[in-house]
């Protein structure tokens, strides 16, 4: 028989060591949260332009009427702290005080510090504690401090937590609540995978919780708990973890497993589909906007990716050396650009399948796409929210310019359009699905025989018994 779980010390009270990994774009909701955090555990709603609802109850749809980037940036904003109110509220009726509520931000979103802000200001009083990656989140702990708030930064190494301790987290230590560990190998949505290290090589997370836990021990924080996150599934797999002393304590953050559950907000077509996925139907991909590794499904979305990728050579408006072949592009407005020999057979065969556009990438090369996807490409650009602090998709960043000053990448794309898209019944093999490299395990866990889906309650009750 499985062990009994210890409560810890989590944002200021007793709760399971069980937390709810916070997903971004309305897929971690007041709902499901509210739902963990009533079984005792740590409920996290995310504060990622969350939904906001009308008087009857209904989602209130983003629609954005701003003529430029900046105004719908305001929008955006705007949308944001509101839905993290929402969700706040909704999640703390429902936990009915019990458990802890945190609320989740992308670091890297757009105006992410006035978007939390903005929420605490509304809605603090009902949240424990903020959970914070994707990015270095140095003003995390200052913001959680001035509102009497815990914070939880998500790292994926020792040393990302050490340069954060000493250049910021070591004025606000009394509100470190804990340390999350995310493996940048296993963990769906954004990894921190480092360009040290191999994303087709995986490294065994104890060595590296170890190490972490022997910096945090350094200034003196060997009480405050790590939070294991990326690759949980069954409790059992991680007995040697529980109650061991040189880890510390240990809790465990399921992203993926919290997805099945009927309090889950994602669309039922996209839980019939995660119970369908084989071993090998994730993969860490490096196409966001974000410039992060990041893992998805593989569908259609992101094989059209890996596929536009391939389609690219070096070319020139005018001959250079053996860039010397002109080969004429474009379906309606037409460009001659030049290739080398070699380039040119390619080129002209892209052309020859339907692929006769080019867009130049940052790196000056020539992609070749459609005249369809061109379009919805620059369309998508055009019209730009500023959802991130910096886009490689669109080229617009947190700054006085409002611009990366760099060229926009069409390699990439619209991650708030497609997640917003996905969340609220789009086409599942079209848009962005994310998921963890253990998304697989639903088809073959017994717990979802026949197409069960759990209640979040259910959920709880299962992993506590090591399965």
């Amino acid at each position: 028989m499985f062990p009994r779980l210890n409560s810890l010390k989590i944002s200021g009270a007793d709760a399971l060591p069980l937390i709810e990994g916070g997903k971004g774009v309305s897929i971690t909701t007041g709902a499901s949260s509210g739902a963990w955090a009533a079984t005792g555990g740590v409920g996290t709603f995310s504060g990622v332009n969350a939904d906001e609802y009308d008087k009857e109850g209904n989602i209130i749809k983003q629609v954005y009427s701003g003529l430029t980037r900046i105004d719908r940036h305001e929008e955006l904003v705007d949308y944001a702290i509101k839905g993290g109110i929402a969700q706040a509220r909704v999640a703390h009726d429902m936990r009915k005080n019990a458990g802890r509520l945190h609320v989740n931000i992308l670091w890297e979103m757009g105006a992410a510090e006035r978007v939390l802000i903005g929420i605490l200001e509304k809605a603090g009083e009902l949240i424990d504690g903020v959970t914070c990656g994707a990015g270095m989140p140095y003003r995390l702990g200052d913001i959680s401090a001035k509102f009497r708030i815990f914070y939880y930064p998500i790292i994926s190494s020792a040393r990302a937590f050490k340069i954060l301790y000493k250049r910021a987290y070591i004025r606000s230590t009394e509100w470190l609540g804990g340390v999350v560990y995310e493996d940048p190998w296993l963990a769906g949505g954004h990894n921190g995978l480092s360009n040290n290290e191999d994303p087709l090589k995986p490294e065994d997370p104890l060595p590296r919780v170890l190490e972490l836990r022997k910096e945090m021990c350094a200034v003196g924080l060997s009480e405050v708990p790590i939070i294991m996150a990326g690759g949980v599934w069954y409790l059992r797999d991680w007995i040697d973890w529980i109650d061991n002393k040189d880890i510390g304590p240990i809790a465990f953050q399921f992203g993926t497993r919290a997805l099945l559950t009927r309090e889950s907000p994602i669309p039922d077509k996209w839980k019939k589909k995660l119970l369908t996925l084989n071993k090998g139907d994730t993969v860490l991909h490096r196409f966001s906007p974000t410039n992060f590794w990041s893992s998805a499904v593989k569908n259609n979305f992101i094989k059209e990716l890996m596929e536009r990728g391939k389609r690219q050579l070096k070319a020139s408006l005018s001959k250079e050396g053996k860039i010397n072949v002109p080969v004429e592009t474009g379906k309606t407005r037409k460009r001659v650009y030049y290739f080398s020999k070699e380039e040119a057979i390619k080129a002209k065969n892209w052309i020859a399948q339907g692929f006769k556009e080019v867009m130049k990438t940052p790196d000056n090369n020539a992609l070749f796409v459609s005249a369809e996807t061109a379009s919805q490409i620059r369309t998508d650009q055009k019209n730009c929210m500023g959802c991130l602090s910096q886009c490689k998709f669109s080229n617009w960043a947190d700054n006085s310019k409002h611009s990366t000053g760099k060229k926009a990448d069409p390699r990439s794309f619209c991650i708030q359009k497609t997640l917003q898209d996905i969340v609220h019944d789009g086409n599942i093999d079209t848009e962005l699905m994310f998921a963890g490299d253990n998304a697989w395990r639903f088809n073959k866990d017994p717990f979802y025989s026949n197409g069960f889906v759990p209640s979040v309650k259910q959920l709880v009750e299962r992993i506590l018994s090591g399965d």
